[in-house]
């Protein structure tokens, strides 16, 4: 499904993404992404060690 994207819709979405958060807004949306993934990585492992036991 996504290997269709090609180099111009990423460009897209990119510009989509800058007009509508600004430029200010965009690293504290990676910020809070980038530590959403984290705590996801964190639960998937607790949850695989509670399995092995």
């Amino acid at each position: 499904m996504l290997g269709n994207i090609g180099t111009g819709e990423i460009i897209i979405i990119a510009l989509v993404v800058l007009l509508l958060f600004g430029g200010k807004k965009i690293p504290e949306l990676m910020k809070s992404i980038g530590k959403g993934v984290k705590q996801f990585r964190e639960g998937i492992k607790d949850i695989k060690d509670d399995l092995d036991v």
